[in-house]
């Protein structure tokens, strides 16, 4: 019955069955396990090859990544949508995962291919255009919300193996292993995976037109203040994830050289931080917003977040961190409880264009977070000692500890402020014509991919 629907709907008979969002979950699982395997070794090879600037040059590898993202999602995603999602699940997971085997090779090449991989490391918009593919509009948020879970669900575990791994055998076991499973990836994604997108849907030529409309980056932002709801919730979403794209890509290198975890404390941190967010993005989210409302859920969750931050920009000792993070998990119900405001109050052929201003701040914050939190490291000269490594050279005498926290800690108090100002039951004024000049000559009515992901959980794509 499942097979009759597809090929009434695709108009041809699946090779490998219809396409599902099981095939999608495999993807970003695979994915993202192998890079989860790499965390530690990560962790000494940043420090090993920029001794005296960890910090800071972390933060400037991942803001080239985040902002060259940021700059080729729309692209990837407005091709994808005239040659289909296979061929580009296929291209993003290979340049996702390329750096993998240059980590024993040459750790510089390691990480300058990390910077320039960016341009493709958008596994996320593909996959959840094929999931928009293949589901009706009230599935699509469960959908999402699945492929969320699994990128967490890759991380509870895969941090914990490769620190175990790499104790007893040797990080190059653990590279090893990591480019195997990236390599079942790209197989299975080959062999397994089918298009989502009919042949009905695209173009009659490969050589369809792509405008700047479709490609252009900063399209869905030059629409945030054409409403004043639009315009403070795009305000809140900067505020508070600029801080969170930040913490990101620096957080797991601050507990293990600055509060001096073990790889192997990394990686529970990374576990229980993991399975924590999965139960507030799902249980404790659903209860919030049947009981409270949807604008009070956006306020509790920035509340969390601010006293999560805090607490890491005053924190000290080891166990402030671990009670901070059940914090850091709470905090996860802000970006899920914000889409639904969105999708709940923007017209129907406004859905596109709403998410898309709101994961395009986003992915903006994904360049712009690490690289200024990697700045404040520097100048507040949070750095090791240079005799002994992953030790701070002062972490207990410093009045704050961590200034980049404190400063996101600030920066989220901002947003619950512009967040106040919300109305109840928002109405987002957003000129339908300006959709439709987005939209694909063929009318796909998902053919404008936000610049970013729809919805992330705790712990993102940031390879530490």
């Amino acid at each position: 019955m499942h097979q009759y629907r597809y090929i009434v709907k695709y108009g041809t008979p699946p090779s490998f069955g219809a396409p599902s969002v099981y095939h999608a979950v495999i993807v970003i699982f695979l994915e993202f396990f192998a890079w989860g395997l790499l965390t530690a070794p990560t962790l000494v090879v940043l420090h090993e090859t920029f001794p005296k600037h960890t910090f800071l040059m972390n933060g400037l590898i991942q803001g080239v990544k985040g902002l060259l993202s940021f700059l080729s999602a729309p692209l990837i995603g407005a091709l994808s949508d005239v040659w289909g999602r296979k061929s580009f699940l296929l291209l993003t997971v290979f340049f996702t995962c390329a750096p993998i085997p240059l980590m024993k090779i040459s750790p510089w090449w390691y990480f300058a291919v990390i910077s320039v991989s960016g341009v493709f490391a958008v596994t996320f918009s593909v996959v959840f255009a094929y999931v928009a593919d293949i589901t009706q509009e009230h599935e699509r948020s469960m959908a999402y919300g699945l492929v969320s879970a699994t990128f967490a669900a890759s991380l509870v575990t895969s941090p914990a193996i490769g620190a175990y791994l790499g104790r007893v055998y040797g990080d190059g076991l653990v590279v090893v292993l990591a480019s195997a499973i990236a390599m079942l990836d790209i197989c299975f994604i080959l062999v397994a995976v089918p298009e989502s997108l009919p042949e009905k849907m695209r173009p009659a030529s490969w050589g369809a037109p792509i405008s700047w409309e479709q490609a252009d980056p900063f399209a869905s932002l030059r629409k945030v203040g054409q409403d004043s709801t639009v315009l403070l919730i795009c305000i809140t979403v900067f505020l508070s994830y600029l801080p969170e794209a930040g913490q990101y890509s620096s957080f797991f290198l601050y507990l293990r050289q600055i509060m001096g975890f073990s790889p192997e404390s990394v990686a529970a941190f990374i576990a229980v931080l993991g399975l924590l967010s999965i139960v507030a993005q799902t249980v404790v989210l659903s209860l919030l917003m049947r009981s409270i409302g949807n604008k009070n859920t956006i306020l509790l969750g920035l509340g969390f977040q601010i006293l999560q931050l805090a607490w890491y920009g005053f924190g000290s000792e080891p166990w402030m961190m671990w009670a901070a993070g059940a914090l850091a998990a709470m905090s996860s119900i802000t970006f899920p409880a914000i889409s639904a405001l969105v999708s709940r109050t923007a017209e129907p052929d406004q859905q596109g264009v709403g998410q898309g201003m709101v994961t395009g701040i986003r992915g903006l914050c994904n360049g712009l977070g690490p690289a200024l939190y990697g700045f404040i490291f520097y100048i507040f000269h949070v750095e090791y000692g240079k005799c002994e490594p992953f030790i701070s050279s002062s972490p207990q005498s410093s009045i704050i500890p961590g200034p980049p926290f404190l400063f996101g800690a600030c920066s989220v108090l901002l947003a619950l402020l512009v967040a106040l100002f919300i109305p109840e039951q928002p109405h987002l004024g957003l000129r339908p014509g300006s959709w439709k000049k987005h939209s694909s000559p063929h009318g796909h009515p998902h053919s404008l991919r936000p610049p970013g992901e729809a919805k992330e959980p705790l712990l993102q794509d940031s390879n530490v």
